[in-house]
């Protein structure tokens, strides 16, 4: 009579020695389909979350630098534009506004035809005239050549008729104002025929109390 543990020993062999050799599990193992992933942790990074993230965020960098630039540009142009518009250029009124550029050549015209026009008899009020719209180192340059003037025309019966005919300003400011002028003058003595000339003057004036005042003139 034999053991019970020595059948037990055996049975359990012959059966791991059966299922080792048994080709048909490891067939199914190999046939059976992939297990599905396994969850993923909740602390764990997922990749493609961090590259959606980075492709969201890049067209706002993008639009971060436009504006930026843009920015920078717009200042750059507006220092540039204030460059120009405090240029001499264009710091002269003379290309800007035209009813200050009106007023002072008219003013200028209407003073240079007083000062300018006289007569045998009237001298006096011309001398009076200039005191009203000259100033500074022309009404002295005035006064001083004035007195032949008076005694040319009573002794020669001299008559002088000055016309502006065309007067440009080259330069102005709100105080200021250079102009070129140019002059149609006739003389005209007893007994002789009238003669006819041009002049041309350079003419500075200053704008004191609302008024323009000449204070130097010079010929050309």
């Amino acid at each position: 009579m034999r053991p019970r543990g020595g059948t037990a020993t055996v049975n359990s062999t012959a059966t791991e020695a059966a299922e080792a050799s048994d080709p048909t599990d490891a067939t199914a193992e190999k046939d059976a389909p992939d297990a599905p992933d396994a969850p993923r942790a909740p602390d764990e990074p997922d990749v493609s979350d961090g590259v959606d993230v980075s492709r969201r965020r890049w067209p706002r960098v993008l639009g971060a630098l436009l504006t930026v630039a843009l920015i920078a540009t717009g200042g750059a142009l507006y220092a540039e534009g204030r460059q120009l518009r405090d240029t001499p250029a264009t710091a002269n009124l003379a290309l800007t506004d035209a009813e200050a550029t009106t007023r002072v050549t008219g003013d200028v015209s209407s003073a240079l035809g007083k000062i300018f026009s006289y007569g045998p008899g009237a001298t006096a009020a011309t001398r009076a005239a200039a005191k009203e719209v000259l100033a500074g180192k022309a009404l002295q340059q005035y006064a001083a050549l004035f007195g032949q003037v008076e005694r040319q025309s009573a002794d020669q019966k001299l008559t002088l008729t000055t016309e502006v005919v065309r007067a440009g300003v080259t330069r102005l400011t709100g105080s200021s104002a250079h102009l070129l002028v140019f002059l149609d003058q006739v003389y005209e003595r007893r007994g002789r025929a009238p003669t006819t000339a041009s002049a041309q003057l350079t003419v500075v004036a200053e704008l004191r109390d609302g008024r323009w005042w000449i204070v130097e003139i010079g010929s050309t």
